[in-house]
């Protein structure tokens, strides 16, 4: 039995409130016995909401967590509620499912109050500041008793499924996107939001998956159209006691509004911190925003002198595989020698909220591409360590033919016990009609190999550009880590 949704509605969005909390049915499976012909039964308890205040803490490398444990937390568990027109969950994993459906009650409770696509007209839009604690939101997999979640997250080596969980941060990082935009009254403006960039993913320890895991985060930074979102991935353990200690992964998210009707940029809502710890975090929001400006301003420069040195250094070696190669490296491998790719037409099951293809899919099949990639250069299963920098340059459509191409760019060995590897993956739409191929993403992930491979005599190879445009994109990488 349903419940009474004009109840939920009324419960989670509360004028006084705005957003403060979104409560959303959660559901946990029962299953029948074997021959059993009744359905199901199903118990509603998810809880969607978000602490008031954020912890104080050190913001650098024992980064306290931008959410509090005393808050509720939404479960990760199943939800088979009926997807609507805003929600199209049945493809996507429990946690996005649980955040989408969170996300709709912000557009009913909209397009209950009238206006254009389900929120204010232009001409009623009256900004307003808000803090951090008005956009945090946490989520939280119960691995120790959820077997069904568990299973969903476990890969063949019983860890963690780093995809799914890039997957789910870039949809939390939408939630509290929209959390942030929304405005008096819980209203909803027309506005497109969309993921622009993501500028590091950083694992910090291993994450298992027997144990339960929290994510959360905020708005750390406001421009005029554009918002940094910080998320925080916790696994506490016994031998843990300082919280800091528990941040397993570390994320921002940089996400941009667009006018539904026009397709230009729009202004967004301010931001005011309140703690010295959001205080710190918006300094340092903002000085990572200056860099990614300088960073497209010195990449539209011709390139220089020095350049032009080391370009000529990393194709010496590739000028031998090519004109000798029974004189090359045994020890060293061609970029194009590494290739993996695949390619897929996206399904509407994959769309986001606003029709175009969930983000946090791209991210997911980048990565699972990347790791396969890495997985046949090194010879054994990798481990991830951290995403270096992904860029959304063009949306991608439903029944669009989407093609990723992936290599190893180069990789670190000056230290034998932690060899790294870059690998990039390019994301093309393709167009047989048109005859035309477009980029809109690019990845980049950075793998090493696990110690009981180092242990058995494994060697990480050297790789090499073979043509100027190869070692352009090496440089680039170099320069940009």
């Amino acid at each position: 039995m349903k419940p009474r949704r004009s109840a939920v509605i009324s419960r989670i969005l509360k004028p006084s409130s705005v957003l403060s909390s979104i409560a959303g049915p959660s559901i946990s499976r029962h299953p029948p016995l074997i021959g059993d012909p009744i359905t199901p039964k199903f118990i509603h308890h998810r809880r969607f909401s978000t602490p008031k205040s954020s912890d104080p803490g050190d913001p650098d490398s024992n980064r306290t967590p931008s959410f509090s444990n005393s808050s509720p937390w939404i479960d990760a568990g199943y939800s088979m509620r009926k997807p609507i027109s805003l929600w199209p969950g049945v493809y996507h994993s429990p946690v996005t499912n649980a955040l989408w459906e969170a996300r709709s009650y912000i557009f009913e409770r909209a397009t209950a109050g009238g206006g254009a696509e389900g929120g204010l007209p232009a001409g009623e839009v009256k900004l307003v500041t808000k803090t951090p604690g008005e956009s945090r939101t946490s989520i939280e997999y119960r691995f120790s008793s959820d077997y069904v979640l568990r299973e969903q997250y476990r890969n063949p080596w019983n860890e963690i499924r780093m995809g799914k969980l890039v997957e789910d941060l870039d949809a939390l990082a939408g939630t509290i996107s929209y959390k942030h935009c929304c405005i008096t009254g819980g209203m909803m403006r027309p506005l497109i939001l969309v993921t622009a960039s993501v500028d590091r993913i950083v694992l910090k320890k291993p994450i298992r998956v027997d144990t339960d895991l929290k994510i959360g985060g905020a708005v750390t930074w406001v421009g005029r159209s554009s918002m940094e979102i910080q998320l925080d991935v916790i696994q506490s353990t016994q031998d843990l006691s300082d919280i800091s200690d528990s941040v397993a992964l570390a994320a921002n998210f940089t996400f941009v509004a667009r006018d539904s009707a026009t397709g230009k940029s729009a202004p967004i809502n301010q931001i005011a911190p309140e703690t010295e710890q959001e205080k710190v975090r918006m300094e340092e929001a903002e000085e990572r925003n200056k860099m990614r400006k300088i960073k497209r301003v010195e990449q539209k420069k011709e390139v220089d002198d020095e350049a032009a040195d080391r370009i000529d250094k990393l194709l010496a070696e590739g000028r031998v595989f090519c004109d000798m190669p029974a004189l090359a490296d045994r020890d060293s491998i061609l970029m194009k020698d590494t290739c993996l790719q695949n390619s897929l037409i996206c399904q509407p099951q994959q769309r986001n909220i606003h029709g175009r293809i969930f983000g946090g899919f791209l991210m997911r099949k980048a990565f699972e591409l990347a790791f396969s990639t890495a997985y046949a250069f090194t010879g054994r299963a990798p481990r991830f360590v951290e995403v270096d920098h992904v860029d959304f340059v063009k949306p991608v459509d439903v029944g669009d033919f989407l093609r990723f191409k992936s290599s190893v760019l180069y990789t670190e060995i000056e230290n034998p016990a932690k060899p790294l590897v870059n690998v990039e993956v390019v994301a093309h739409v393709t167009r047989p009609e048109l005859r035309s191929c477009e980029v809109s993403n690019r990845f980049y992930f950075t793998f090493t190999v696990r110690p009981e491979a180092l242990t058995d005599g494994l060697k990480v190879r050297n790789v090499v550009p073979a043509t100027e445009e190869e070692a352009r994109r090496v440089i680039e990488r170099m320069d940009a880590d």
